[in-house]
């Protein structure tokens, strides 16, 4: 049995058959609207000055914008010891640590006064 699927885009703005879905961004949002030709048309003329004055951002920094924002506002800058290199180390000198998941904060503390 042979199945045959039909996509038809509608505009999302007047409603008629759409030709192309034009992506966009606005404020740290992406979206998409389905366009018919003229209306299409109609959106790129209204953005064209923008377009022109504006700057583009390469791939890294707009995938960064799709990311939680939270996590942009505070960043860890402290750089741990490889945690491979602290349980080495709290074993070789009979400290309890777990061997798998967070190691606790005094064998961290204790691992920096000793190197």
């Amino acid at each position: 049995m042979a199945q045959r699927v039909v996509v038809t885009l509608f505009d999302d703005i007047d409603g008629s058959e759409a030709a192309e879905t034009v992506a966009f961004g606005l404020d740290g949002k992406s979206y998409e609207i389905d366009l018919n030709p003229a209306n299409a048309k109609q959106l790129r003329k209204a953005l064209a000055p923008y377009l022109q004055a504006g700057r583009k951002r390469n791939g890294k920094a707009a995938k960064a914008d799709r990311t939680d924002r939270a996590a942009k506002v505070f960043k860890h800058t402290a750089v741990n010891p490889d945690p491979a290199a602290v349980r080495a180390w709290a074993r070789s000198n009979q400290l309890d640590v777990p061997p798998r998941g967070r190691i606790p904060k005094r064998i961290y503390e204790e691992f920096a006064k000793a190197n």
